[in-house]
């Protein structure tokens, strides 16, 4: 007997997954999540979509971007972080981590150079904040 599907509004999907009401939106509109209208005209989503959102989130957070998750559209319903990584998702990761390296290396430089204009301009005295 197959279990019938239960539905949850917004608020309710955000709270569960830690996230806001308008990041949902965002994802929808990504095309990441679906939704539904309720009679009363309020956003249902299906009840697994928390795993669903919970994945987007712990891709987001490992550093891809909205468009990089959806090269993993076909494995969000599961366990992401213990799947086998496809070949494209291998490509998008190590494209982003090259890109997230850039912007190290680009801030390291100016806070380095800020660095050394503050203690010429200071003879050394101020120490910069960590």
């Amino acid at each position: 007997m197959a279990r019938e599907v239960g539905w949850v509004r917004i608020g309710e999907l955000a709270r569960a997954t830690g996230t806001t009401a308008r990041a949902l939106r965002h994802y929808e509109e990504a095309g990441l999540i679906s939704s539904q209208r309720a009679p009363n005209g309020y956003r249902i989503y299906d009840e697994r979509a928390v795993v669903r959102v919970r994945n987007i989130r712990y891709l987001l957070a490992a550093g891809l971007t909205l468009d990089d998750v959806r090269v993993f559209l076909p494995c969000l319903d599961g366990d992401v972080a213990a799947a086998p990584p496809s070949d494209k998702g291998l490509r998008v990761a190590l494209e982003r981590l090259g890109v997230l390296n850039e912007r190290i290396a680009a801030q390291t430089e100016a806070r380095d150079r800020l660095e050394a204009a503050l203690r010429q301009a200071t003879g050394g005295r101020i120490r910069p904040v960590a």
